[in-house]
């Protein structure tokens, strides 16, 4: 991932974190989200040089590599997991 787009990914994010907070993105129409995440994208877009669209489409291109590194992470650990569903190794005894 380019730098720039962690940059906007973790911006976004922030302030995501911070304007849809109880928000359930299952209930809330993606519209109603995209209208908050708004004034983040129109900043960025600014200090970046470039349009509020493109930085939405580079942010949910970060955001789906994001989700897919957590995902083999995720994943990665199944693998080694103990019979108590601990990944760490204890002695066994």
């Amino acid at each position: 991932m380019e730098q720039n787009d962690k940059y906007i990914y973790d911006k976004v994010s922030e302030y995501a974190d911070k304007v849809l907070d109880g928000i359930d993105p299952q209930k809330v129409q993606i519209s109603f989200q995209l209208e908050k995440l708004k004034p983040v994208m129109e900043e960025l877009a600014k200090e970046l040089n470039t349009t509020s669209e493109d930085i939405f489409i580079r942010y949910m291109d970060a955001a789906s590599f994001m989700s897919a590194e957590n995902e083999k992470k995720f994943q990665s650990t199944l693998g080694h997991m103990d019979k108590y569903g601990d990944y760490m190794e204890f002695e066994k005894f």
